[in-house]
């Protein structure tokens, strides 16, 4: 009997070591965060960024995304609802990580798009019909193209203006932030400069109403 309340204690003061341990390395990593946020603040809105919102909102959310990533097309509708939610108090800076194979040119239509003024609606278009274009989670562009067709974008000049060299300049620009401000991943936010603690819906949320309650 003795040595089972002795196995038992053990076990608990071990579980207790590891909650310890996993709560103090998770503490470690936000602080590392937050640092990498605030050292290279400067990185986060270049003026190539595009924008949505009101300018003069106080609660602006960066977004690193790839048009490849599942789960940017998931939060996709999240942050387009915010925007609707808080039109004056909210706004969003889209920024680029082409992690997946193929999604630098995705990302060079979106911004040959961009000179038609059909940033948002070719984004929103390619998350709609990402299933039809990302293979093995790999972009391929050429199976996108049929898409566009029929909503009054002007494919020629699409195809022509995404060879500017400066949209590879962009792009490179955003990757080498990316990697000055911890965004490794896709989506990664920042919420008023301020990272996600960790990734997830209810932590993007959690962080948004905190900075809505301190600036409004």
């Amino acid at each position: 009997m003795k040595k089972n309340y002795i196995v038992i204690i053990a076990i608990a003061v071990m579980g207790l070591v590891f909650a310890l341990a996993a709560y103090l390395y998770n503490a470690q990593q936000v602080e590392s965060k937050n640092q990498l946020a605030q050292q290279h603040a400067n990185a986060l809105i270049p003026a190539h960024a595009i924008k949505k919102g009101d300018p003069n909102a106080k609660v602006t959310i960066v977004e690193f995304l790839d048009p490849a990533c599942g789960t940017c097309k998931q939060f996709h509708n999240i942050i387009k609802d915010l925007l609707k939610k808080y039109p004056k108090k909210i706004n969003l800076v889209v920024r680029y990580a082409p992690l997946h194979p193929g999604s630098d040119q995705m990302i060079a239509i979106l911004e040959a798009a961009r000179k038609q003024g059909q940033f948002w609606n070719v984004l929103d278009l390619m998350f709609e019909s990402q299933q039809y274009w990302t293979v093995n989670h790999v972009a391929k562009p050429e199976l996108f193209w049929g898409f566009l067709k029929g909503y009054g974008f002007d494919i020629e000049r699409i195809e022509q203006d995404m060879r500017d060299p400066a949209i590879a300049k962009i792009i490179q620009q955003d990757l080498a932030d990316g990697r000055l401000l911890g965004a490794t991943k896709t989506p990664t936010f920042f919420v008023n400069g301020k990272p996600l603690p960790s990734f997830g819906y209810q932590q993007l949320m959690n962080l948004v109403q905190s900075e809505l309650a301190a600036n409004y």
